[in-house]
């Protein structure tokens, strides 16, 4: 008796779809902010803090 190919492809979107919204959606927020961040950390050091002028 084999697997019902529909409810194989049911599992297989509720598997990604909980792994994109659990782990990688928020994984790519953080890094997204953290990358933002950086580039305005960085950008202080070369060019002093806003309003220093």
């Amino acid at each position: 008796m084999s697997a019902d190919p529909n409810n194989t492809q049911k599992s297989l979107e509720l598997k990604i779809f909980i792994f994109l919204t659990v782990f990688l959606a928020p994984l790519l927020a953080v890094g997204l902010v953290s990358a933002y961040g950086f580039a305005i950390w960085l950008g202080q050091i070369f060019t002093g803090p806003p309003g220093a002028g």
